[in-house]
């Protein structure tokens, strides 16, 4: 029996953290904070998260041991209604991969590509 949920934290590989930075933040409407990486290696903008609640954290992150790109793992975010941030996508200079649709009973979902290159999901309830 599993004591945890399978994600416990995710990274998005940015090229450029401002550029990354701002289409976030234009996208969600939240503000991402810095945090301390120990190696010295990293930057690392986090978005909001309380750690003591359902779900996981994570961060923009900027690292010379990895890339962003299409392909690899897709981190879906959670907002009331994925309709609303999809709308702000463009604007904020990324692309509408799959405009809102539903996944039945588990609520909906829109595909986007963020300004790095990353394909990531909004998931909503409405």
């Amino acid at each position: 029996m599993a004591k945890s949920n399978a994600i416990g934290w995710f990274d998005i590989y940015v090229s450029d953290m401002n550029r990354a930075v701002t289409f976030y933040e234009s996208v969600l409407q939240h503000k991402l904070v810095p945090i301390g990486d120990p190696t010295g290696e990293t930057q690392m903008m986090a978005f909001a998260a309380d750690m003591a609640i359902y779900g996981a954290g994570g961060a923009l992150v900027k690292t010379p041991h990895a890339r962003p790109g299409l392909g690899g793992t897709l981190v879906y975010l959670s907002v009331e209604d994925c309709a609303v941030q999809q709308s702000r996508v463009v604007p904020a200079g990324g692309k509408v991969v799959r405009p809102k649709f539903s996944i039945g009973e588990f609520g909906w979902v829109t595909l986007c590509e963020d300004t790095e290159g990353n394909v990531f999901g909004l998931s909503s309830m409405q």
